[in-house]
């Protein structure tokens, strides 16, 4: 699409939910020039004032509280939303988001199945507006440099992707993904990284995945340690160790046929954490070496880039379709695990 609607100078946010991710998201928010945090939205008034408050003491103008969604998609100040809600909530409060005129920058995972992606897509596509799916790592300077250090192969050929991301919230049994809701468990929570990341990386489409889990009924039954494995044409493959009750790591590893290129701190990198890459490997023994990357708030980036997708001054870095094929990915690799099987891939 080329226009849209509310393409006003300026981004006027609200957000739909007090989820734990705000803390990262509305500070963001309120840097990223030519964006307005106008208002926060909870079921709960009382979570929603708190919240607003909160944004408010940093904010250039007060930032409101919203008692219900459906308050907040009313407001017509209003032009875009960030729906930080429980996985299985994003398809019904994006189509209404959508329907309401708003764009809508959606947290990963967008949707549980293709087949919901699709239906939220098409639904962005007939009123007009911008969908996407809130990746926020990729918006950071040092994935653009390791895709032109692969695309110039600086480490021969891309053979295989290894990802982990791990963390320990078994304690917190009121946790929205231990809940046993569609959308929940390991592969949702932490995998949707994995699975992008290797998308992104190898520039095509997985055709098969294997996934094993370690499930426990104490957490709503779903998946709490889990190993992937993703096939892509000629023969090139991605692993991934993920977990919600591991201990706290995330890393990628791009293993070439000549050289490899490590990414720490992958995915939780603060804008004023180191946000180097490391490449190493070949016949030579060299030392692997540190290439500098300067720290970046990965999070305005994101807004920023939305911002002017908005305004019709740029495109965003992934459209809604990638979104479709990451669902479909996630729930192959979900019905794996439960049915202990190798699945193919389709996103049609």
């Amino acid at each position: 699409m080329s226009e849209h609607p509310h393409s006003a100078p300026g981004t006027t946010w609200g957000v739909l939910g007090v989820a734990g991710i705000n803390a990262a998201m509305v500070p963001a928010i309120l840097a990223c020039e030519g964006a307005t945090l106008r208002g926060i939205a909870s079921r709960d008034l009382a979570r929603a004032t708190a919240a607003a408050e909160d944004a408010s003491a940093a904010a250039s103008t007060p930032v409101r509280p919203y008692d219900g969604y459906d308050a907040l998609l009313a407001d017509p100040e209003i032009n875009a939303v960030y729906l930080p809600m429980p996985n299985a909530q994003h398809a019904p409060w994006a189509a209404r988001a959508a329907i309401a005129g708003k764009h809508v920058l959606c947290e990963k995972p967008m949707a549980v199945t293709a087949a919901e992606a699709r239906e939220m897509a098409a639904t962005a596509d007939a009123a007009g507006v911008l969908l996407a799916e809130a990746f926020m790592y990729a918006h950071h300077p040092r994935y653009a440099l390791v895709r032109q250090l692969i695309a110039d192969g600086a480490i021969g050929e891309v053979r295989q992707i290894h990802t982990t991301f791990t963390f320990d919230a078994s304690s917190e049994l009121e946790h929205s993904g231990f809940q046993g809701a569609p959308g929940s468990g390991a592969i949702y929570d932490v995998g949707c990284y994995a699975v992008h990341v290797a998308r992104t990386l190898i520039g095509t489409e997985p055709e098969a995945v294997t996934a094993h889990a370690t499930r426990s009924a104490l957490h709503g039954d779903v998946d709490m340690s889990t190993s992937l494995l993703l096939e892509f044409p000629g023969g090139v493959s991605s692993t991934a160790h993920l977990g919600m009750w591991n201990a706290d790591l995330d890393t990628v590893l791009i293993m070439g046929s000549h050289h490899w290129i490590e990414i720490p701190h992958a995915f939780i990198c603060g804008p004023n954490d180191s946000a180097d890459i490391i490449i190493g490997g070949g016949s030579d023994s060299a030392e692997p070496r540190t290439i500098h990357v300067p720290p970046a708030d990965h999070y305005t980036l994101q807004l920023a880039r939305f911002g002017a997708a908005v305004r019709g001054e740029g495109e965003l870095l992934y459209g809604v379709e990638d979104a479709v094929h990451q669902a479909a990915v996630l729930e192959a690799a979900t019905r794996s695990w439960r049915e202990r099987a190798r699945m193919p891939i389709s996103a049609s």
